[in-house]
């Protein structure tokens, strides 16, 4: 498959990359310096750009099967998710793609989310300290939940930067265990792209 990954420089980002490629996948990255790519790849096709440059995203979207973002929240660019996400609805269609899986966040609270005492109190805290950034992600979700793509963003909880579990659980209302080894957030996507899984949903992920 052809993939389009977003945010291939940061610490989810560059374990996701090593993930699609040691499953066989063709990918393409955007990148605003492709310096900070690790281990670069020669496989690898490198678009130089920002995620909410129209050019670098249709540069980004040509050829592609589907889209993975590992975007990371950024105090200086608070907003970039919704504004990438708007530009992509728009792109996606014109480039003739309509799979895309992001990264959103557990402390969203959604129709339908089955959350216990300790969860709710969680997203509130998340909501109240989070700032710009944490409002960012409720809008990013509306964007794509309005849209016509074929989307799923999964809800992670605090992403750890240790050695995978390989023991994900998952589901599209209630949460887990709250914490991921970013190397399993990785490996989730990357099953989510290939089977398909949870379309025009947020599902919860956790390591057991």
């Amino acid at each position: 498959m052809n993939v389009a990954l977003l945010g291939a420089t940061g610490r989810t980002g560059h374990l996701a990359l090593a993930e699609l490629l040691s499953r066989g996948h063709r990918v393409t990255v955007l990148v605003r310096d492709p310096n900070k790519l690790p281990d670069p790849d020669p496989t690898v096709r490198v678009v130089v750009g920002s995620s909410t440059d129209p050019t670098a995203l249709a540069e980004l979207l040509d050829g592609a099967d589907a889209v993975v973002s590992a975007l990371g929240p950024t105090a200086t660019d608070a907003d970039l998710h919704s504004r990438t996400a708007r530009l992509l609805v728009h792109a996606m269609p014109t480039a003739g793609v309509t799979r895309f899986i992001g990264i959103s966040g557990a402390g969203i609270d959604l129709p339908g989310d089955r959350k216990g005492t300790k969860d709710r109190i969680i997203s509130a805290i998340v909501r109240t300290l989070g700032g710009a950034v944490a409002r960012d992600k409720p809008a990013e979700y509306q964007v794509y939940a309005k849209s016509d793509l074929d989307w799923t963003l999964v809800r992670p909880p605090r992403l750890l930067d240790t050695p995978a579990t390989e023991r994900i659980g998952h589901h599209p209302h209630t949460p887990g265990h709250w914490s991921i080894p970013r190397a399993d957030l990785a490996t989730f996507l990357a099953d989510v792209l290939e089977d398909h899984l949870y379309p025009r949903q947020a599902p919860f992920v956790w390591a057991k």
